[in-house]
């Protein structure tokens, strides 16, 4: 062990696509400032997907945290039973500092401690910070720079390496140029999921903006989503006049990310696919809701992702799930109008 010098750390971040991609340029710029340091990241299998991705992770290790596997079964004594038995395994394995990246996950700052790891870094979350030895106040900023600024106790990182990428392999590159096939001109994608139904904007708008699109830039519209989503893809493209290519379903997290490097622009409601589409360097448009621009926005320059909300005053309220309420009573997207979106669109693609 070299003295004042981190041996192994283990970066712990429960949720899924988005907020997990929105970690990476943290740990890639920790990576590049401290490049004989071991790292370890503790996701879920629903996310481990998008860090095998990323060469500057030495290990990554996936757990069915409590809370994020959107399963029914969980109860509290299974929870900190998990706990007690994630401790014990991350005890053998041996870690000197571990960093709770989502600020608000007690029950990971929890297993740390249980862990008996030296150095533990989160927020000053009250539910968070009884466990920890460096608990930091975050500032009203992107989650980017949030991240970084959870890693200082390790590293001081400067917002300028924070730069957000996604590595696409040959076979996933293979794979959608064989789903594309030969196109006159590069597609333009709408993603039509939206994780919650308080995201989701209208469908009839979407397929009134793909259409219109598709004879602008005289090329075909391609609809992706998960395979729960399908649904959602098929009821659009009844709705639209041209024929669109459809992947909703088909895709990976690195098949996706290879489709979207292919198209013009990505369109979509605020998700974490959009995130993997700038990521890829794919202009965006992106419609806001009840979350925060602010600390989840696209990460990129300005005028190629335009970000669009209402200004209707309860936002950003930041309540994704409403139990069942009928979307029609939270207007924040539904406002969007279609002449926005489009606008928006000749925008990003014009830079």
């Amino acid at each position: 062990r070299r003295r004042g010098r981190p041996e192994r750390i283990l970066l712990i971040r429960p949720d899924h696509l988005g907020d997990v991609l929105l970690t990476t340029p943290a740990i890639r710029a920790l990576r590049h400032a401290l490049p004989t340091v071991e790292l370890h990241a503790l996701v879920g299998s629903w996310s481990a997907g998008v860090l095998a991705h990323f060469n500057e992770i030495d290990t990554v290790l996936t757990l069915p945290f409590p809370g994020f596997t959107r399963a029914p079964n969980e109860t509290l004594t299974s929870a900190y039973t998990l706990a007690f038995d994630t401790a014990r395994m991350l005890r053998r394995i041996g870690y000197s500092h571990a960093v709770i990246l989502r600020p608000d996950h007690w029950w990971g700052a929890l297993v740390a401690f249980l862990a008996g790891i030296p150095q533990r870094i989160g927020s000053t979350h009250p539910d968070v910070a009884p466990f920890l030895t460096d608990a930091l106040p975050l500032p009203h900023e992107h989650v980017v720079l949030q991240s970084a600024h959870l890693l200082t106790p390790i590293h001081a990182l400067s917002p300028l390496d924070l730069e957000l990428k996604f590595s696409i392999t040959d076979d996933d590159a293979a794979w959608a140029r064989g789903f594309l096939g030969e196109q006159d001109r590069a597609p333009i994608a709408i993603h039509v999921g939206a994780g919650t139904a308080v995201k989701q904007w209208q469908l009839e708008k979407w397929a009134q903006v793909a259409d219109a699109l598709a004879d602008q830039l005289e090329t075909r519209v391609l609809l992706t989503g998960g395979e729960h989503e399908a649904p959602i893809a098929y009821q659009i493209a009844a709705q639209m006049q041209h024929t669109p290519i459809h992947a909703a379903g088909e895709t990976t997290i690195g098949t996706l990310a290879a489709l979207f490097a292919r198209c013009q622009i990505v369109l979509g409601a605020d998700s974490g696919p959009m995130h993997l589409a700038a990521a890829v360097g794919t202009p965006t448009v992106t419609l806001f809701g009840p979350a925060d621009p602010l600390e989840f926005g696209t990460w990129g320059a300005a005028e190629q992702h335009p970000m669009l909300f209402s200004e209707i005053g309860c936002r950003p309220c930041r309540v994704l799930d409403w139990s069942g309420d009928d979307p029609a009573h939270h207007p924040c997207v539904r406002e969007i109008t279609v002449a926005r979106v489009l606008e928006a669109a000749r925008r990003a693609l014009t830079a």
